[in-house]
């Protein structure tokens, strides 16, 4: 039976608003240079207001992802929750002009404002992010439709969700429905520290409700609270039947059924390193979604994070399937 979507994701629905600002603008501000950080709802309107020629896009990790597979042509979901604002409907509808069928409409009344990334991009490069959580972070098992669920061949969770005990509901709900109906569900496990707060979690998820993990060798090592990476691969293969690791400029090692893959990739200085992560998911899952074996989908991941990293902005700018055939993987 031919399902509806290849790949749904499930994660937080983030608008990214980016502009340029000096270093006189953040400190009258008073923005930390260089890192993110979380801010209040008043401060998100503050900074929201103050910034001058807004860029926006819809952002967080499982969006960019899903479009990456949608530059590849495959029918791809997003659940996620956003407020009946003019923030919300940008989101809902960038995703769609990607290619990606938002799911839950926008919500109204009474909720927190749609989430928002507020990006300040100095002369020398750096971003300054203050990052306001808002609704997405409520997203719970209400959320998720089973039927979508049910009709995906793959679903794709974001670590970060697990902040909060009813976005790992929703998670376990998402996770079963699809499995229930013959599909594969899997987590890109999103930052170490979100590992070091949940980690029997994370373990329970990965051994008894998902089929494969994505995840970088911090992550994987915090799993086990080890700093011996080829311990960390090992167990976490132990407990789950694919396991993709990344490491940089290492390359990435794939762990299936007892075989090993190891791609390597070509060393570049990344132009901006953001979003090479969510990059390598998309080609990653595109090849699982179509059947490739093991080493083409990880050269496809490593292609798409490879094209990510070499200018500013969390997604591919080339048509993906032409660099797919200039390589040989298609």
């Amino acid at each position: 039976m031919t399902k509806k979507y290849k790949v749904v994701g499930i994660g937080n629905a983030v608008v990214d608003v980016i502009t340029t600002a000096d270093d006189s603008f953040l400190e009258l501000m008073g923005i930390e240079k260089g890192i993110m950080q979380l801010v209040e709802k008043d401060r998100a309107e503050v900074l929201y207001a103050a910034m001058q020629d807004r860029k926006q896009a819809a952002g967080g990790s499982v969006a960019n992802t899903l479009a990456g597979i949608g530059n590849l042509g495959l029918a791809t979901g997003f659940v996620g929750r956003v407020h009946d604002d003019a923030l919300g409907h940008f989101y809902a509808d960038a995703m769609e002009m990607d290619g990606t069928r938002f799911v839950n409409p926008p919500v109204p009344e009474g909720e927190l404002p749609t989430s928002r990334s507020m990006i300040f991009v100095s002369p020398d490069g750096e971003r300054s992010m203050n990052t306001y959580l808002g609704i997405s972070a409520e997203l719970g098992p209400e959320d998720v439709d089973p039927e979508v669920a049910a009709d995906a061949e793959i679903v794709f969770l974001e670590g970060y969700l697990f902040d909060k005990d009813k976005g790992k509901e929703a998670f376990i709900a998402m996770a079963r429905a699809c499995r229930a109906a013959g599909g594969k569900a899997g987590i890109a496990i999103s930052d170490p520290f979100c590992v070091e707060r949940h980690r029997t979690d994370f373990l329970m998820l990965i051994e008894h409700e998902l089929d494969y993990v994505i995840g970088n060798e911090e992550e994987l090592k915090a799993l086990f609270q080890t700093d011996d990476l080829e311990e960390a691969m090992s167990k976490t293969a132990e407990i789950c039947p694919l396991v993709a690791c990344t490491r940089s400029g290492d390359g990435v090692s794939i762990l299936a059924g007892g075989d090993r893959v190891d791609v390597p990739v070509e060393r570049i200085i990344p132009v901006d390193a953001t979003g090479a992560g969510d990059g390598f998911a998309a080609g990653f899952l595109y090849g699982l979604a179509t059947g490739a074996d093991l080493r083409i989908c990880g050269e496809m991941g490593c292609t798409v994070a490879g094209e990510v990293i070499r200018h500013m902005g969390p997604r591919a700018d080339r048509n993906l399937p032409a660099m797919f055939r200039e390589k040989g993987l298609l």
